[in-house]
């Protein structure tokens, strides 16, 4: 008995330690059970999605890459803003419509099961006398309302201050760079409202953890991208401007794919105003622009360092950023599987599985971060850092925990833009990607803190 209750007390006092349940069942990281299928279901095709832009996005940079080093650099400047601009627009909306969605969806098939199965046991109806109606889901209204409005901001400000923008730059007006970089921005900018829309509908497919129905819109949008490039760019003779054209007709052709797959699902119109839920979402909104402010000045302040070595070591950071984000963003999909199982599991208050699938989560991006270092080299050496602080990411928006998301991200920032600033005086282009290493660690760092001190929703690891 007391060798017994030395073994509690000695196990009870281990889990006062939060730290220590990163390593928790390590063992079972490739392990094919439940919440391995389950991770893996979701996050395969998320990720095959999330890469699958960088992708074409490289592909568009081969093509534009016949044409000279300044169109190549003056194209990678242009989507430098652009992506920068979307990820402030988008990133808050995506991720708060995938946790209130996945919320949502789990309260409500919780309560339609328990009705029915009242039922069922009443002698009322039989199993097979299952509801095939649409989903009543407000936050995918919402979701789609705030992203066509977001998306018509974004094409006028894009349009309208191309010019400071790329000054802000260093693309100055008497650069080379210049007339192309505003052509291409300018043409882009105006497939801004099917971005932010089919993006805001990806966050509702994942909420519902379907990661095949964007997946197959992104692939079409794509494959018609590269098709169209070359056409535009060398046949039709319209350079940078052929390039964002057939851009910007992938992503409304790919936006409408997913509108029509969600009408089928959802009903999209309120029974009245009030069910939308503008409030909810403007105030964690809110807080995840901060973060994403704080993280876009970053990594738009690193390429503004690269614009002023002059083109060449433009073009050459442009490559190097598509690469290493390309990498990365294959371990954003671990983030994407985490949040949406995470948010169901506090929906139905099952801590047990949203432990779990957070530890497991982490320990699988940290063997792909080795992965992706050993497969693709040099700018992606930091990878297994880069992969972790991708899925805290995740983790933390699966927990709902917006606001020390965005309060530790700010702390990141400053920290971070003040090494961008010392190391691109000592070291150059070299220095830039020394800051931009530090930021990720520290980024890491803010994901390890909150959870391994089981703070905020992970109070609970601290029982």
């Amino acid at each position: 008995m007391a060798e017994n209750g030395a073994l509690q007390l000695a196990t009870t006092r281990k889990w006062r330690i939060p730290l220590l349940i990163f390593f928790k069942d390590a063992r079972n990281v490739f392990k094919m059970d439940e919440i391995g299928v389950g991770i893996l279901r979701i996050a395969v095709p998320a990720a095959m999605a999330l890469a699958a832009d960088p992708v074409a996005s490289l592909i568009d940079t081969a093509f534009i890459g016949h044409l000279g080093a300044v169109e190549i650099a003056a194209v990678g400047v242009s989507i430098a803003i652009f992506n920068q601009a979307s990820k402030v627009t988008i990133l808050p909306l995506v991720n708060i419509t995938t946790s209130f969605v996945a919320e949502e969806d789990t309260v409500q098939r919780n309560d339609q099961n328990s009705a029915k199965k009242e039922v069922i046991e009443k002698g009322f109806v039989t199993i097979n006398d299952e509801e095939k109606g649409k989903r009543h889901i407000p936050s995918a209204s919402t979701a789609l309302i705030c992203g066509g409005i977001l998306g018509l901001l974004q094409a006028i400000l894009l349009i309208f201050c191309a010019k400071p923008l790329l000054s802000i730059m260093g693309v100055k007006s008497d650069s080379p760079m210049i007339t192309p970089a505003r052509k291409y921005l300018t043409l882009r900018a105006l497939g801004s409202p099917a971005v932010l829309l089919s993006l805001a509908m990806q966050g509702v497919f994942r909420g519902f953890k379907d990661t095949k129905t964007p997946l197959y819109a992104t692939i079409i949008g794509d494959v018609t991208n590269v098709i169209l490039d070359p056409i535009f760019i060398f046949i039709c003779g319209l350079g940078v401007s052929g390039a964002a054209i057939a851009h910007v007709l992938s992503q409304y052709l790919m936006s409408l794919i997913l509108l029509w797959r969600l009408m089928k699902e959802v009903d999209l119109l309120p029974p009245t105003g009030k069910d939308l839920q503008f409030r909810r979402f403007l105030k964690n909104g809110f807080l995840l622009l901060v973060r994403v402010i704080a993280a876009t000045i970053c990594v738009t302040l690193a390429a503004s360092r690269a614009a002023r070595l002059g083109p060449t070591p433009m073009a050459a950071f442009q490559v190097c950023l598509q690469v290493w984000m390309t990498s990365s963003l294959l371990a954003d999909g671990l983030a994407v599987a985490a949040q949406a199982i995470i948010a169901s599991a506090f929906a139905e208050k099952d801590y047990q599985k949203a432990t779990t699938t957070a530890t497991r989560v982490l320990q699988m991006s940290f063997f792909l971060g080795l992965g992706l270092a050993v497969v693709v080299g040099f700018v992606a050496g930091t990878q297994p850092i880069n992969s972790i602080a991708f899925v805290f990411d995740g983790v933390n928006y699966g927990a709902s925990d917006f606001t020390y998301s965005a309060y530790s991200m700010v702390l990141v920032a400053i920290a971070s833009i003040g090494s961008i600033f010392v190391l691109f005086k000592a070291g150059g282009f070299v220095g830039i990607w020394v800051a931009l290493t530090i930021f990720m660690g520290l980024r890491t760092f803010a994901g390890v803190w909150r959870m391994g001190t089981g703070t905020g929703p992970w109070r609970f690891l601290r029982c």
